[in-house]
């Protein structure tokens, strides 16, 4: 199967059962939408505060209702019981306020009260009613059911024994005190209750049914006090307004916010589509383009909105870039070593073939001539592979934070083997290994020797170029002050123009007839780089120039990164 189509087979392998990040988006952006609307079934709490809201007014209506019962039973003449001692209940005291203010307030809750069933049908008075509460009553009657027109609530009035004495209904002269409610209010505790709705007017083949819609009644017995004794109890019920009998009539408002919603979320699913999705498709495609073999067409996004969509185009297009700088580098390279090992080879084959075909013939002489070829080619070949296993350990070296070597001894030491002049400080410790250090040095007092002839002047410095003084804070450093100045120079016929620019390119070399590999600098520049230093060849009046800066302890190693390595042009 050919590599380019498995690649694809295993991209769409991946590509299974993944969502794509359009998709995501239209999810994310729906759950958002749903939050919100689900909060619809979670309206509990309203629903209480409806409640809350129908029991204030229901308690205001009954303590208006207590204050005219109360002086219509007084001009009645009605009178306290003196027998029962008068009350001192809890509530006629409430903190915060001083007589004679005595307010009540809602305090009912769906979530914690209980929903009591249906009020249960008066029974029969046992005793005769108070006369003067009748009288107050028969004064209510009418007030009452005006009331009610407006109110919507049933209204009941009973006298201290819990005998309906003014009702908005037919309860007149029936006793209400097996209602919880209105017995805690004749002991003196006004008392509020929920309760199941059933409707006694709504009939289905003769029989009683719950009435449709809202199933709740909530009931407020109010004591009527006179000098601290129960007189009379205020009943008051109503059926509060439903949360459903809100929501509908917020209807057309609701479905306003929800197409609102809707497009909101169409809006926000096309931007997230324009601003992610389709350059990330297009960063996607043109990726699959460039791991299909194509070149060159990775190229940033022009103008995208989102920073990390810019980022990762701008990421890839770099790693695209290296790519094809390390795929050419290595075809170069390739290239390169394939040329520099085939002329030893192609020697040796043929002085092989030579000797095979004619050794008997040939004099001792000959013999040692062809061999001693043979044995040059072969010293050659291990010179190269030598060569190329340092220059690939330069490529891919890896420096450590603690390399410190002093350079004094190590240039003493090479330019005193190579029969240079050396010029050099006390020390000058600079961030490089001991045998980095070495190399570097070597090749480049050994490439001016080679080039320059073995009567030539080699001259090799060391100097640290001195901070300016004074100093002041957050004054910029200025090039090379936390640099170590390495210098090699030769009195040689130099470096032609036309050879300058490419003295470091790999297997370049013009003394290849005397043995030269061409790899000498290009390991010195990839040592010198890899520990954050620079080299270059400097324009001299006579022979070469070579300049090598290397950071010394301490300072930034980033600071002298010289150019990429992989670049052989």
């Amino acid at each position: 199967m050919p590599l380019r189509v498995a690649r694809r087979l295993s991209i769409g392998k991946l590509s299974i059962g993944r969502l794509s990040i359009g998709t995501v988006l239209l999810a994310m952006t729906l759950a958002a939408l749903v939050l919100p609307l689900s909060g619809l079934w979670f309206l509990r709490l309203y629903e209480s505060a409806l409640i809350r809201q129908t029991e204030s007014e229901l308690i205001a209506q009954a303590g208006v209702v207590a204050a005219f019962y109360r002086e219509a039973w007084r001009r009645s003449g009605g009178r306290p019981d003196d027998s029962v001692p008068p009350l001192d209940p809890a509530w006629t005291r409430p903190p915060g306020f001083e007589p004679p203010w005595t307010p009540r307030f809602a305090s009912l809750d769906l979530a914690d009260d209980p929903i009591l069933p249906s009020a249960p049908d008066p029974s029969p008075a046992t005793t005769l009613p108070d006369p003067a509460a009748v009288l107050a009553g028969a004064s209510l009657g009418t007030i009452l059911r005006e009331a009610q027109r407006v109110t919507l609530a049933g209204m009941r009035v009973t006298d201290r024994h819990g005998i309906v004495v003014a009702s908005t209904g037919e309860e007149l002269g029936l006793s209400l005190d097996g209602q919880e409610e209105v017995r805690r209010a004749l002991s003196g505790e006004p008392a509020s209750v929920l309760r199941e709705r059933i409707s006694r007017h709504t009939l289905v083949n003769g029989q009683n049914v719950p009435a449709p819609g809202r199933p709740l009644r909530i009931f407020t017995a109010q004591p009527v006090l006179d000098t601290g004794r129960v007189v009379g109890v205020v009943l008051v019920s109503r059926t509060p307004r439903s949360l459903a009998d809100t929501l509908y009539g917020k209807r057309w408002h609701l479905a306003g916010l929800a197409a609102l919603l809707l497009a909101s979320v169409g809006a926000l699913a096309r931007v997230g589509t324009v601003a992610i999705s389709r350059p990330l498709r297009t960063v996607t495609a043109l990726a699959k383009r460039t791991a299909d073999g194509e070149r060159g067409v990775m190229t940033p996004l022009p103008r995208p909105v989102v920073r990390e969509v810019a980022e990762l185009s701008e990421a890839l297009t770099r790693m695209a870039g290296t790519l094809e700088q390390r795929a050419d580098y290595i075809r170069d390279f390739a290239a390169h070593v394939s040329h520099e090992f085939k002329t030893p080879l192609t020697t040796i084959r043929g002085t092989v073939e030579l000797l095979r075909d004619h050794l008997d013939s040939m004099s001792p002489e000959e013999r040692d001539r062809f061999l001693g070829n043979m044995d040059a080619e072969a010293e050659r070949l291990s010179r190269l592979v030598r060569r190329l296993l340092e220059l690939a350990r330069a490529d891919v070296m890896t420096v450590g934070g603690d390399a410190v070597t002093d350079a004094v001894p190590v240039a003493a030491r090479l330019a005193e083997r190579h029969g240079a002049e050396a010029a050099l400080p006390a020390s000058l410790p600079v961030a490089m290994g001991l045998e980095a250090l070495e190399s570097v040095l070597a090749n480049l007092i050994g490439n001016a020797r080679h080039h320059a002839g073995p009567d030539a002047r080699v001259v090799v410095t060391l100097s640290a170029p001195t901070l300016p003084a004074p100093m002041l804070p957050g004054d910029a450093l200025p090039a090379g002050g936390d640099r170590a100045v390495l210098r090699v120079q030769d009195d040689g016929p130099g470096v032609s123009p036309a050879n300058a620019g490419r003295v470091f390119v790999p297997f370049f070399t013009t003394a290849r007839q005397s043995g030269g590999t061409g790899l000498g600098l290009a390991i010195a520049r990839g040592l010198v780089e890899a520990h954050g230093g620079t080299i270059a060849l400097l324009p001299s009046e006579r022979g070469a120039l070579f300049e090598v800066r290397l950071p010394r302890p301490g300072s930034d190693r980033r600071a002298g990164a010289g150019a990429v390595r992989l670049d052989l042009t």
